[in-house]
C-alpha cells in the first residue's frame, strides 16, 4: 500500500479504479458462470454512485470486489492508484478495515454480541483502546438515534435498527468508502428513507458512498447511477466532480499497516468466553473429555507416586547405608538347609573392617509368648544391642537390652507393639513383668515404638527382641545366625565395604563363597527406578484418556467454525487478519482446554483422596498437577491449531454467504 499513502490524490485521479475486470465462477458440471465481463469503471473520491441491475446482473459480485471481498478473474483493480492484486491477505485485511465500511442488506451483525460491541469490532482489529472505541460506539450510536439500544443484541432490535448498527459498524473506523449492498431491501418504506438518508448525509460529509439495488426509486438519491446487466454496463451517467472538497479526499496512513492485532489476547479471550457461553451444553461435551484425562493423569500419577514413595519409606527405614548378608551361595539351599555358615564370630570380624560403625548378627524364629493366661504366636529376634542404633529403631518405653545383658546371657525381652496389644487387650504396661517364651521365662524390659509394615508388607512390630547370646543358648540352640546387618559409615563407599565383606568372609569360610549381600543403597534404587516405570505407565495409560479429550477439542472446534462461517466472514469483512481469525480460534481452544485442565486437576486429586481413604498409599506433588494441566492446555493448542486455520483461511466472500 505504500505508493496509496502519505500523499493527496490529484483532482482527476480516481480513487477505485476497475479496467477490463472479469469475474468467472465454476459450478458443478465444469459449468462456467460469468458474473462480470470487462468492466472498466472509475469511481472518485466523495462520489455518491448507485450501482443498479435485475438479479443476476453482477452488480453484488462487482461490490464484493470493490470491497476486497473477493479478487477478480482477469483484469486490473486499483485502489488510489495501488493495484490491489499486488496485496497479499493481511494487506487485503487491512484495507477493508481501513479503506471500508460495509452496510449489508441482512445487516450481519454478530448474534451475540450487542449493539455497542458489534459496532466496536472493526475499531478491535484497528487497535483502538477499548475506552475509545467504546466511546466511539456510543457516540455514533446515539447520533443515528439508538442511544437507548445501546446493550441490546441483534435480535432485540428491529431491521431499521439493525441496519443503523451496520452503518455505525461501517463508520468506525471513518469509512472512507461505504460499501450499502441492497441497505433498504429488508427494510419498510420508512425505515428504507431513514436508512437513505443517513447514506445522503455521509456523501455530503465527504464519504464515497456506493449503493448496491435493483430500485431505480433508490438508486434516485444518488449522483450517480451505473447500470449493469448480464455482467456488463450497459448506462453510466458519470462522474460529477464538481462537489467535491479537501474533506472528501482524506488520505490513509501507512502507519495502520504495521498494528499488531487489536483483537489481543484478553480481546480475544473475551470472545472466546461469549462464544463458549452461548453453546454451553456443547463446551461442557468438551470438556468432558479433557476433565477425564486430566482426572485420570493426576490420579493415577499420584497413586503410583504413593506406592513409590511407600516402598521408598520402608527401605528407607531399614537404613540406605546397610549391607544385608545372609548365608547361601549359588546352588545352594538357605540357611536352614545343610548351609548355615555365618556365625556370631563373622560378624565381629567383619566389624573390625574399615568404614564399618557395626555388623549386627540375627536370629529369627517363631515361638508362642504368654503373659498372664493369654498366649499369642510371634516372631522372636535374637540380636544384639546394636541393632537400636543400626535399624535406627528406638524403644518407646523402657530400653533396649544393653553390652551387660548380652555377656551375662539375661533373659530380658523387649516387645513390639503388636505383641504388646495381644498380651495385653485391655491395656497396661507390660515392663518389668515376665512373659514365657517356649516356657522360659523373660523380664520385659523395654517396649518398642511403632513401625508399621514393612517393605514385604508384614507386621514389623509383631516381634520380641532378645538377646543373641540367650536366644542361640536357650531359644534356638544354634550358634549359626540367620543374617548379619553392616552398618557403612561412608555411604558412598558402601561398594568398596560390600568388596572388604565378601573377600573376607570368603577367606573364613576356606575360600566358599557360602552367602550372598544385598545392598540396600542398590535395592532403594532399583526399587525407585521400577515405580518410576511403573509411574511412567499409569500416567502413559491416563494420557490416552487426554488424547482421547483432545480429539473430542478438534471436532467441536471444526463444527463451530462450520457454525460460525458467517460469523468468520463478518470479522474478515471488517478487518481482521489471518492471525486475528486463528488467535481467536486458537484462543476458544487453549479456554476449553484449561478450563477442562482446572476441573480435572480437581476432580483427579478428589479421586486420589477417595482412593487414600480405603487405604491405598497416595503421595500429592505439583510436578503431575502441573504436567497434566500444562498438557491439557497443551492439547488445546495443538488439537484446535486445525480447526483455527481453516478458519483463518475461510474467503470472506464464501463466508458471508454461508448460511
Amino acid at each position: 500500500m505504500n505508493q496509496a499513502h502519505g500523499r493527496i490524490l490529484a483532482a482527476a485521479e480516481p480513487l477505485l479504479s476497475l479496467r477490463n475486470v472479469t469475474k468467472t465462477f465454476a459450478t458443478g458440471g465444469d459449468v462456467q458462470v460469468h458474473a462480470l465481463r470487462g468492466v472498466s469503471l472509475d469511481i472518485y473520491p466523495g462520489e455518491f454512485v448507485a450501482i443498479m441491475g435485475q438479479s443476476g446482473s453482477g452488480k453484488t459480485t462487482l461490490m464484493n470486489l470493490l470491497g476486497c471481498l473477493d479478487k477478480p478473474t482477469s483484469g486490473n483493480y486499483s485502489f488510489a492508484g495501488q493495484n490491489v492484486a499486488d496485496l497479499g491477505r493481511d494487506d487485503l485485511a487491512w484495507l477493508r478495515r481501513e479503506g471500508f465500511g460495509f452496510v449489508f442488506q441482512n445487516y450481519n451483525l454478530i448474534g451475540t454480541a450487542t449493539a455497542t460491541e458489534n459496532v466496536e469490532i472493526p475499531a478491535v482489529y484497528a487497535g483502538l483502546a477499548p475506552s475509545a472505541r467504546h466511546s466511539r460506539s456510543m457516540e455514533l450510536l446515539e447520533s443515528l438515534g439508538l442511544g437507548d439500544r445501546l446493550a441490546h443484541r441483534p435480535n432485540q432490535l428491529s431491521g431499521g435498527q439493525q441496519q443503523r448498527v451496520s452503518v455505525a459498524r461501517a463508520l468506525m473506523n471513518g469509512g472512507q468508502v461505504i460499501l450499502a449492498d441492497e441497505p433498504t431491501g429488508a427494510l419498510d418504506s420508512k425505515s428504507g428513507e431513514d436508512v437513505m438518508a443517513l447514506l445522503q448525509d455521509l456523501a455530503r460529509k465527504g464519504h464515497t458512498v456506493i449503493l448496491i439495488t435493483h430500485d431505480r426509486n433508490v438508486a434516485a438519491h444518488a449522483q450517480r447511477i451505473i447500470e449493469l446487466r448480464d455482467g456488463v454496463i450497459v448506462t453510466d451517467t458519470g462522474p460529477d466532480l464538481s462537489h467535491l472538497t479537501d474533506a472528501a479526499w482524506r488520505p490513509l496512513h501507512a502507519d495502520h499497516s504495521r498494528r499488531w492485532s487489536a483483537a489481543g489476547l484478553s480481546e480475544a479471550t473475551r470472545m472466546a468466553f461469549r462464544a463458549l457461553h452461548a453453546n454451553v451444553f456443547r463446551t461442557v461435551l468438551t470438556l468432558l473429555g479433557i476433565i477425564i484425562g486430566v482426572a485420570s493423569v493426576v490420579t493415577m500419577m499420584a497413586v503410583g507416586e504413593g506406592a513409590k514413595q511407600a516402598v521408598i519409606k520402608q527401605i528407607g527405614s531399614m537404613g540406605t547405608n546397610l549391607l544385608l548378608v545372609r548365608p547361601g551361595g549359588r546352588n545352594m539351599r538357605g540357611y536352614n538347609g545343610p548351609v548355615a555358615t555365618l556365625t556370631p564370630e563373622d560378624a565381629n570380624a567383619i566389624a573390625a573392617l574399615p568404614n564399618v560403625s557395626s555388623a549386627v548378627p540375627e536370629i529369627v524364629g517363631g515361638a508362642t509368648v504368654r503373659l498372664g493366661d493369654v498366649d499369642y504366636q510371634t516372631q522372636i529376634d535374637a540380636t544384639t544391642p546394636a541393632y537400636e542404633i543400626v535399624r535406627s529403631w528406638p524403644a518407646a518405653s523402657g530400653v533396649f537390652f544393653q553390652d551387660a545383658d548380652q555377656k551375662s546371657y539375661a533373659a530380658v525381652a523387649v516387645l513390639g507393639g503388636t505383641v504388646v496389644d495381644n498380651l495385653l487387650p485391655d491395656g497396661g504396661d507390660p515392663i518389668g513383668r515376665y512373659v514365657l517364651i517356649n516356657n522360659i521365662p523373660f523380664q520385659v524390659v523395654g517396649v518398642m515404638s511403632t513401625k508399621g509394615a514393612n517393605a514385604a508388607g508384614m507386621d514389623s512390630d509383631d516381634v520380641v527382641f532378645i538377646p543373641l547370646s540367650t536366644g542361640m543358648l536357650r531359644i534356638f540352640g544354634q550358634h549359626y545366625v540367620r543374617s548379619v546387618t553392616v552398618a557403612v559409615k561412608d555411604v558412598s563407599q558402601i561398594d568398596s565395604v560390600q568388596d572388604r565383606v565378601t573377600a573376607l568372609l570368603t577367606g573364613r569360610h576356606n575360600n566358599t563363597q557360602d552367602f550372598f549381600i544385598r545392598n540396600m543403597a542398590e535395592l532403594l534404587e532399583t526399587a525407585t527406578s521400577a515405580q518410576n516405570t511403573l509411574t511412567i505407565l499409569l500416567a502413559s495409560v491416563a494420557a490416552i484418556s487426554l488424547f482421547v479429550g483432545g480429539i473430542g477439542v478438534m471436532n467441536i472446534m471444526l463444527v463451530s467454525v462450520t457454525e460460525r462461517t458467517r460469523e468468520i466472514g463478518i470479522r474478515m469483512a471488517t478487518g481482521a487478519r489471518t492471525r486475528d481469525i486463528l488467535q481467536q480460534f486458537l484462543t476458544e481452544a487453549t479456554i476449553v482446554s484449561a478450563l477442562g485442565g482446572l476441573v480435572g486437576v480437581l476432580m483427579g486429586l478428589v479421586a486420589a483422596a477417595a482412593i487414600g481413604a480405603f487405604g491405598t498409599p497416595v503421595a500429592y506433588t505439583l510436578a503431575p498437577v502441573a504436567i497434566a494441566f500444562t498438557c491439557a492446555v497443551g492439547t488445546g493448542l495443538v488439537f484446535g491449531f486445525a480447526p483455527a486455520m481453516k478458519a483463518a483461511r475461510l474467503d470472506p466472500v464464501v463466508a458471508l454467504a454461508s448460511e
